[in-house]
């Protein structure tokens, strides 16, 4: 949905349009509240996301960016740990 949502931004263009090369990290927290934190950090740092939702429960289970290089995320991300 990040991609789309922010197709028009360059970074997803180029990430798009060399599918053979697409990278993606699967990170995960420990709750709600730290998936909360974590997309106010990449709002602070201007880092593009979207926050899925479930519904009816109204509950945000999870997040994506855009794609971007680990050096541009700073500590938006740090608490996370990838997922096994």
């Amino acid at each position: 949905m990040a991609a789309r949502q922010y197709r028009d931004d360059e970074r997803v263009k180029t990430y798009v349009d060399d599918i053979n090369s697409m990278h993606k990290v699967v990170l995960e927290t420990k709750n709600e509240a730290s998936l909360l934190k974590m997309a106010e950090n990449l709002k602070q740092n201007n880092i593009p996301y979207y926050l899925w939702t479930e519904q009816p429960e109204n509950i945000p289970t999870c997040l994506a960016t855009v794609p971007v290089v680990r050096s541009d995320l700073g500590d938006a991300l740090k608490k996370c740990s990838l997922m096994r």
